[in-house]
């Protein structure tokens, strides 16, 4: 045995390699390269799943997409009225499609502060502008303009508050800051104004009807002995070419046109040598600044007025008629129709957007419009 050992020891260092000698004929084992092939070889279904995983998520996001194009074909937009001026003119107010560009171009710059302090950021700004002004021109409901846009109602009141606000911030306050001269005013004169040449705005108050409100306080402040129901007043001013140059914020009902015109503010802005026209309740000859006149129809003080007397009511009347047609253009935004209660902290912001609004339209005086026609061509 030990002999055998012996023997089997020295075989085993025999085939020890030397320095010169080959490799052992070890069996080796060889790891398997690291491919697909090898990796589906050894374990095929942890890839499987991750494939079906993504898979899955992959139709979700597809389907999605499916669903959003789906909901915005659905929903209401500009691309539905784009090509119908009458279309436009309905929902809007505005006269064409080239004014309602016109009018988003001027605020697509302007940078929005969201009412409720999140951003819309699903629906197009051209369709947040024809929500805000189809619930200016329609009134209508916020659940109605939802299912219209395929929004949620508390998105509507965002993008329409914001966008108020937005609209009264530019094309109020910033272009309608300064009512135009005498000497601008005389660039587009109506032949109706040629006894009126210094006219510099032509005055006249307008009531809209709100709730009663629960306070009895104010119900007796809104409350118009001439409407005999309770009403928000406002004065507007009017250019001789039929322009609004002019809108006070809202004031109770009760409140008469004297005390509206000295709170508001605009007497600041007349001059020595101004004419104002104005209706005969505007009693106001005591407030006007030094070198600025008022016209009024006369007062019936005898059994009948005189020749003369007529003659110049007539004259008056034919230059104060714009006022009221410009009075009518803004009535026909149907938000002002009855003021309910939850939009009185806004109406005076929604008075002045829709009086600022009027002048996108075309001129109310068909003489200006057929100057500016000429001047065109």
């Amino acid at each position: 045995n030990q002999i055998q050992n012996v023997n089997t020891v020295s075989n085993f260092q025999g085939s020890l390699p030397g320095p010169s000698s080959s490799p052992p004929a070890f069996p080796v084992r060889r790891e398997k390269e690291n491919t697909p092939s090898a990796a589906n070889e050894a374990s095929p279904f942890p890839l499987v799943a991750m494939l079906e995983a993504e898979n899955y998520f992959l139709k979700k996001e597809l389907q999605e997409a499916l669903d959003s194009a789906k909901k915005l074909s659905s929903s209401f937009s500009f691309r539905h009225i784009e090509g119908s001026d009458e279309k436009i003119v309905l929902h809007t107010g505005l006269p064409c499609r080239d004014v309602f560009m016109c009018l988003y171009e001027l605020m697509d710059s302007f940078q929005l502060n969201y009412f409720y302090g999140w951003a819309v950021v699903n629906m197009p700004k051209i369709d947040q502008l024809l929500l805000t002004l189809m619930k200016l021109r329609l009134n209508l409901v916020n659940d109605d303009l939802a299912i219209r846009f395929n929004i949620s109602s508390k998105t509507v009141a965002n993008i329409f508050y914001t966008w108020l606000y937005a609209l009264h911030e530019i094309i109020f306050k910033n272009i309608m800051k300064e009512i135009p001269s005498r000497n601008k005013n005389k660039l587009c004169m109506p032949t109706c104004f040629n006894n009126f040449t210094n006219c510099r705005i032509i005055l006249d108050c307008t009531e809209i009807y709100c709730h009663q409100p629960k306070n009895m306080e104010k119900q007796k402040a809104t409350y118009s002995s001439y409407k005999h129901r309770n009403t928000l007043k406002g004065l507007i001013g009017v250019a001789p070419n039929g322009v609004v140059t002019y809108a006070s914020k809202l004031y109770p009902g009760s409140v008469s046109d004297k005390k509206i015109v000295k709170h508001c503010g605009i007497l600041e802005q007349m001059v020595p040598g101004d004419l104002i026209i104005a209706d005969k309740g505007f009693l106001i000859s005591d407030l006007l600044p030094p070198g600025v006149s008022l016209n009024i129809p006369p007062f019936l003080t005898t059994a009948q007025f005189t020749p003369q007397q007529v003659i110049q009511t007539r004259t008056i009347a034919k230059a104060r008629i714009h006022v009221e047609r410009a009075i009518r253009r803004i009535k026909c935004y149907k938000i002002l129709s009855l003021v309910p209660a939850s939009l009185v902290k806004h109406s005076s912001y929604v008075f002045q957007v829709c009086a600022a609004l009027t002048n996108f339209q075309y001129p109310l005086i068909r003489e200006v419009e057929d100057l500016y026609r000429n001047e065109d061509e």
